[in-house]
């Protein structure tokens, strides 16, 4: 398996050529201005080699970067879901102080409410910095307003599934676990890391700022033939406990995605499942590699910041639950890495401290010398790029609907649901968040240390523009009732093994 790994690895890095701009008289460019390669993944947990989340998971490019930079690796989002994990990261403003809740339209959300904040693209724009972007950095591939000077759509043949060498539901093109047949230049991701390498190859007046948004692994689960062909045939299946959702309060149990663990089971598909998703794994690694090897080759890679992120972890029958919207570990920790390669700024190693990706926004600006808005939550992390085992002293604090909340500190995990129920997690001993420890009354003081990091106000839901609200929350308590009374009976006379 190596030998074939290391041969297709081989094939795969081959440079592949793109027109860069005819070259002008060399200009002065300020260099005590770093340049940002700011890598966005969609859905990705910590099923990658530098986060040993599944054993199996090849991503040597990404690993690679991660022995250069400091590795954040018990990082969190923001929230459990694309559109405000990234409203947050990218306006620096936690949920529960703008609103933003739910998934939302960029577009559509009201005027008054995103003038109050500064994306972190447009104050890098504000500061003498030229800004490009390409895929997926906000919620979805469309971008626009003042962020960018320029912002490349890809525009990526249809895609051509193999379901019989994979998996999918019916004929849907979300629902599927497959290897495509098309070339690589047809994929979307293919293209936005064009666009990433020839910004860099560019000759440049001014320090830039790159957003390269990749958006696999996100559903479907599909990508090129060879990067299947990487996996080994079998996966393992994560480490479950059946009826884990039995000491969890019905508030936590409506985030499980039930129906879909019932749908794999049924067709027996898991491992389908799994390992398209480390397929796609594998695929992003491939593109994210390309960015980066381009970074080390260009004239000003002494002075190019790489930070890499997702936006969200995601479960694989974990809690008998599918995809992301949790508060459970699964969901919340990330990929984070940050490297720096200037003189005195950097020491490379493993920040074990939780930290949110909140404190991007904060650090980035403070590592290009960029004076921050006010109202900017987090925290910078410059300290820990100096030293990683220096303290944060600031859990992480995740947000899933008004009112529901998880703080993740080094050792517990404390989660507080909109009704007032409540779980407790001691990472120390339970790594799967199996045992519910909030009734301890022996930890009474952990909950009251965790909990009083949690707003007591927290912001009302903003209405306008809202695309896809799917959490039961503070502003749909009826919806609880529905759940508990019709929607859980009804799924735990089906699933099997019981869940409870």
């Amino acid at each position: 398996m190596a030998t074939h790994y290391s041969t297709c690895l081989a094939f795969l890095l081959v440079a592949f050529t793109v027109p860069v701009q005819a070259e002008e008289p060399a200009k002065t460019v300020d260099e005590s201005k770093p340049n940002i390669v700011f890598i966005a993944i969609d859905d990705m947990n910590d099923w990658v080699g530098f986060l040993k989340g599944h054993p199996q998971a090849k991503t040597p490019n990404m690993d690679r970067l991660a022995r250069r930079s400091v590795n954040f690796s018990n990082a969190h989002c923001v929230s459990p879901a694309c559109s405000p994990s990234r409203l947050a990261l990218l306006y620096g403003v936690q949920p529960f102080h703008s609103g933003l809740y739910p998934f939302y339209n960029h577009e559509k959300i009201p005027t008054e409410t995103l003038q109050a904040y500064t994306s972190l693209q447009t104050l890098f724009r504000k500061n003498g910095y030229r800004t490009y972007g390409s895929g997926k950095i906000f919620h979805g591939y469309k971008d626009k307003g003042d962020h960018w000077d320029d912002y490349h759509q890809p525009k990526g043949a249809k895609l051509k599934y193999d379901a019989s060498a994979g998996y999918q539901i019916g004929k849907s093109n979300k629902m599927a676990f497959c290897p495509t047949t098309n070339p690589l230049e047809d994929h979307p991701d293919y293209q936005v890391a064009n666009y990433g390498i020839d910004v860099i190859n560019q000759k440049h007046e001014q320090p830039y700022f790159v957003a390269v948004g990749i958006v696999k692994p996100h559903l479907p689960f599909v990508c090129p033939k060879q990067f299947f062909d990487m996996q080994d045939e079998t996966i393992e299946t994560p480490p479950i406990r059946y009826r884990d959702l039995a000491d969890i309060p019905m508030a936590g149990r409506s985030n499980a995605k039930l129906s879909d663990d019932l749908k794999f089971r049924t067709d027996q598909a898991w491992g389908r499942v799994r390992r398209a998703y480390l397929a796609c794994n594998s695929w992003v690694d491939y593109n994210v590699g390309r960015v980066v090897e381009a970074v080390e080759k260009s004239d000003a890679a002494d002075n190019t910041i790489i930070v890499l992120w997702s936006d969200h972890g995601y479960h694989f029958g974990e809690k008998r639950s599918f995809r992301k919207f949790s508060l459970w570990e699964e969901a919340t920790r990330v990929p984070f890495l940050i490297y720096d390669p200037r003189p005195g700024r950097q020491t490379a190693g493993e920040c074990t401290e939780a930290v949110s990706l909140i404190h991007i926004y904060k650090t980035l600006a403070e590592l290009a010398d960029v004076e921050v808005p006010d109202y900017v939550d987090g925290v910078s992390l410059t300290p820990q790029l100096k030293d990683p085992t220096q303290s944060v002293n600031l859990p992480a604090i995740t947000t899933w609907g008004r009112g529901n909340f998880t703080v993740r500190g080094d050792r517990y995990r404390y989660t507080r649901y909109f009704d007032g129920s409540e779980e407790l997690y001691d990472h120390q001993k339970d790594l799967m968040e199996w045992e519910n420890l909030a009734g301890d009354a022996k930890l009474s003081k952990v909950k009251t240390r965790l909990g009083g990091f949690l707003p007591s106000n927290p912001a009302p839901l903003v209405r306008g523009g809202i695309g896809l609200w799917n959490v039961i929350d503070a502003d749909r308590p009826e919806a609880l009732k529905n759940f508990t009374s019709q929607t859980w009976p009804k799924m735990k006379a089906k699933l099997k093994p019981k869940i409870e």
